[in-house]
């Protein structure tokens, strides 16, 4: 009997110990409404003003396939600049492209190229068909929803990890953005098609914080239109700096392009 009592103590007592451990915590199901959502994205993408990384930069398209080191400035809401280098940092490319105009510098043969920011020109300088907006939200990985704050998504789900918002765009394309419902980091954005077909789509990923704002290390953006791809790594990112130089330095002799 006195090894049954025992057994039973130390049964009790294992019951006891394992009761006393904390459960693994059951990750609540989060139900902000939509337009809150929006909000809370859209102010913590403000809370960001100006913009400075280096890292890699990959482009795969029909007309290049290149990879290189690179340096990105950018002032919101309307000056970027992009300095490209080759190996041992030589200078390969310099360009300053803002909502109107444009700069682009090659250094091997000294010329300058500039005009106003018309249609094609990021197509020219980067390879890669973007507007001006879509290539600030590319490089700072974040997506402008300031023209989504006063409309309601046309569908709104919430899974275990996210937050899934779509919009009716234009010409019958839907906007869909997938958004963490723990950070409000946005983890991908897709403009699809009337029948599904995905036509752009960004994907961020390695979120380090700024400022409490998720800022992605690693962005892949797919123009599957023009079977375009973009990858940005960046090794290293500062945010809301006031030292920021965004003339091109340039020689004296150097041949200047109208295109």
């Amino acid at each position: 009997m006195k090894k049954i009592a025992a057994a039973n103590v130390v049964i009790l007592m294992i019951v006891f110990i394992i009761g006393c451990v904390p459960s693994k915590p059951v990750r609540e199901s989060k139900s902000i409404p939509p337009g809150r959502v929006i909000k809370k994205v859209e102010a913590n993408r403000r809370k960001i003003s100006s913009f400075r990384a280096t890292g890699v930069l990959a482009i795969t398209s029909p007309k290049i396939t290149a990879k290189a080191n690179f340096e990105v400035l950018i002032k919101k809401p309307d000056s970027v600049k992009i300095s490209i280098y080759g190996p041992f940092g030589i200078e390969l490319a310099h360009a300053l492209i803002t909502e109107r105009s444009y700069q682009f510098y090659d250094p091997m043969n000294k010329r300058l190229y500039t005009g106003q920011n018309k249609e094609g020109v990021i197509e020219k300088i980067l390879k890669v068909d973007l507007a001006f907006d879509d290539l600030m939200d590319a490089l700072s990985g974040s997506v402008n929803l300031t023209n989504k704050l006063s409309s309601e998504p046309a569908g709104f789900d919430i899974t275990e990890d996210s937050y899934i918002l779509s919009f009716e765009g234009n010409n019958k394309r839907s906007n869909i953005y997938n958004i963490d419902n723990e950070t409000l980091a946005l983890n991908s954005y897709s403009v699809v098609s009337d029948k599904g077909k995905s036509i752009l789509k960004g994907s961020y990923s390695n979120f380090k914080f700024y400022n409490d704002v998720p800022v992605p290390f690693n962005s892949r953006i797919e123009y599957s239109e023009k079977d375009q791809i973009l990858d940005i790594e960046y090794r290293k990112i500062e945010v809301n700096i006031d030292d920021l130089e965004f003339n091109l330095l340039l020689p004296t002799d150097i041949e200047v392009v109208e295109w």
